[in-house]
């Protein structure tokens, strides 16, 4: 299976924003993290794909994603003994580490210098920095741990690791309320020189700190309208700069796309490891036990992780091939005649281009609107 996710559940807190399955603990319970994921990993049905064999042996390992919660809390020894452990078992003989992608998604409060050099050494090539705003009111109101300044320094510690393959996080349509500056953010993320943004509108989950707060009256759900000037005021910015969106909220200067992402966006299989983690052989979808102390417990007894798992239907597979292509930047090829084609092409929200349809910055808007009609 050549593309490789591990969900990290620790956090110290939750943003206020989120609904992700996370388990906040003071003490990182690293020691039995590690142990559980190459237990699953061990132990785990390749699914038919791949039928006879361990999960990954033999496969080939494209990349590897540390994702979260916050995968920065573990200690470095723990991110190394995982990186190796499953770069022996995907490939026996010799690894060439620079010609795989390793992600790690941190907080700017975990990266030091000394960090850096340890997962730079681990073979983490790439970081994924959650910095999402450069202004320290909204790092309060979203519950963050870190402050503007300190985006900057991890950027810095990184580099000096030799780690220059760094996205940034950021999110847009925040409350009016905090007055927050889309475009002043943007400036300082692009001051910064990372290779990669990832842009994400604000969204109110349920049972969230927002969505009490929201349901309370002490703020205010996100506007549409602020949420679509700010997305198309981004896409103009950073293309000024140099970025190329290469899928609906994620863009990239030359040569620096994810390619552990773009995997997922183009339908290929890939393995998830640890609570709540998905995998997809191309058929067949599964999905781990979302709570850390229910993975634990089934881990440490011997039964599977997994929760449940859908045989994707045809007309399922197509769906989502159909919506899965039209969110990046390679399009959907026209193999069919879309009657709704021509009024969407007329509106500016989608295009053709060598036998592509493609959707616009204002089609990526409409992306669930447009996927219904054709």
């Amino acid at each position: 299976m050549p593309h490789l996710y591990l969900h990290v559940p620790f956090c110290v807190r939750r943003c206020s924003y989120c609904d992700f399955s996370i388990a906040v603990r003071k003490r990182i319970p690293a020691h039995e993290y590690v142990d559980g994921v190459l237990t699953e990993l061990r132990s785990a049905d390749p699914g038919p794909a791949a039928r006879g064999k361990r999960t990954l042996d033999g496969l080939g390992l494209e990349t590897i994603y540390f994702g979260g919660g916050t995968p920065s809390l573990l200690p470095p020894e723990a991110i190394t003994t995982l990186v190796e452990s499953l770069l022996h078992l995907a490939d026996p003989g010799p690894a060439a580490r620079g010609e795989r992608e390793v992600t790690l998604e941190a907080n700017p409060e975990d990266v030091t210098p000394d960090a850096a050099r340890a997962w730079r050494a681990a073979g983490i090539n790439r970081v994924s920095l959650g910095a999402q705003s450069f202004d320290d009111t909204v790092l309060e109101w979203m519950h963050r741990s870190h402050d503007g300044a300190r985006i900057g320094a991890a950027m810095h510690a990184l580099r000096g690791a030799g780690i220059e393959n760094i996205s940034l996080d950021l999110i847009f349509a925040l409350p009016d309320e905090l007055h927050r500056d889309w475009e002043r953010d943007l400036d300082m993320a692009l001051a910064l020189r990372p290779t990669h943004l990832s842009l994400y509108g604000l969204t109110v989950e349920p049972r969230t700190p927002l969505d009490r707060w929201i349901s309370r009256g002490a703020t205010h759900a996100p506007d549409d309208d602020r949420y679509a000037q700010e997305y198309l005021f981004a896409h103009r910015r950073l293309t000024a700069d140099g970025f190329f969106f290469y899928e609906v909220s994620n863009a990239a200067r030359d040569g620096f796309r994810s390619q552990h992402n773009s995997a997922y966006w183009s339908g290929k299989p890939y393995v998830g490891l640890g609570p709540a983690a998905h995998s997809f052989d191309g058929t067949t979808r599964r999905w781990n036990l979302r709570a850390w102390e229910a993975y634990r417990r089934a881990i440490a007894e011997g039964r599977s992780a997994v929760e449940s798992e859908e045989r994707l239907t045809e007309e399922q597979r197509e769906l989502e091939r159909v919506y899965l292509a039209l969110r990046s930047d390679e399009g959907l090829p026209i193999t069919a005649p879309y009657r709704h084609l021509p009024p969407l092409m007329s509106q500016g929200w989608v295009v053709e281009h060598n036998g592509r349809l493609r959707c616009t910055p204002e089609g990526w808007l409409r992306l669930d609107s447009i996927v219904s009609e054709l």
